[in-house]
Parts: structure tokens; sequence; C-alpha cells
């Protein structure tokens, strides 16, 4: 009886040594959005000239005047429902470390007007569901309405400043 218990304890020892666990967690907080620059995997904030906002990386937020205050919203505001992301230059706030960006608005809307292109820029991703229409990259669906992370969805997470 004694070697039926070693023989088994045995056979347990070299299955619980020949079997693998493994656990791989992958977290997408902060992660660039598609439409985002190519090259900068670790920026906080991006200045969105065109429209005269930011968006928080980490967050995926955009950060943008709603009368006197400054909000964190999910989307642009509805003005901007047809800009596209992915033509639309982003300045990468890489000296910037605080939480609001907002506080240097007015340089960074003198320094990178309303239409600045600076160096060429490629978005990370590739947006598969556009097709181009008058040089202006919009959904086949229609719907482009600025939103950060084509698969996010605003599930009560605004904030306000």
């Amino acid at each position: 009886m004694k070697t039926i218990k070693l023989i088994a304890f045995g056979l347990m020892l070299m299955l619980a040594g020949s079997t693998q666990a493994q656990l791989s967690i992958r977290l997408n907080i902060g992660t660039p959005p598609a439409w985002g620059p190519a090259g900068y995997d670790n920026a906080r904030y991006y200045y969105l000239p065109d429209v005269e906002a930011y968006y928080d990386v980490p967050h995926a937020m955009f950060i943008y005047q709603s009368g006197n205050r400054w909000v964190h919203r999910a989307y642009l505001p509805e003005r901007y429902r047809d800009y596209d992301l992915y033509n639309g230059y982003k300045v990468v706030l890489n000296n910037y470390r605080g939480n609001a960006p907002y506080a240097h608005f007015r340089e960074h809307r003198m320094q990178y007007t309303h239409g600045y292109r600076g160096a060429e820029q490629h978005s990370i991703g590739r947006r598969e569901d556009y097709r181009r229409d008058n040089d202006r990259g919009r959904r086949a669906d229609g719907d482009n309405r600025g939103r950060g992370h084509d698969q996010k969805e605003n599930h009560g997470h605004d904030r306000e400043n």
C-alpha cells in the first residue's frame, strides 16, 4: 500500500512540475488612441488646435471649454461632430507635467493657431471603416463625432473641473 501511495505522489509531482500556469494581464489604461500621433507612447496630453481642445491620454477624455468652464468629456462637443481626428493635427505636450494643461491655453492658442500644421504626423492605427470623401475622412456610416476611442462608450464617466 505504501508503494502505491509513493507512486501516486510521484506522478502528482511530475504532473505538477510539467504543468505551467500562465497569467497574462493586459491593461490598456493610458494607451494612446488609434488616431494619436505615432512615436509618442508616453505623452499625457495632446493639444488639438483646430478645435481648441486637449486630449488626456491616460483618462481617454477630451478637455475643452464649455461656457466659462473647462470640462472633461469622452467626446468632443456636438459642433465638432464632423471633425476628423485622424487628419487633424495633434500637438504633443511633452514638457507639461501637471493636471490642467488648459492653464497654458492662451499660449497654446497663440503658438498653435487654428489650422496649424507642424511636422508631418502619422496616426498610430488605421481606420478601416472610413472612406475618402472630399479629402476628409468620414466613417462609411456618416458618424464621425470626434470620438477619442471608437470602442469606448460614455458610461457616466464625464468629469467637470
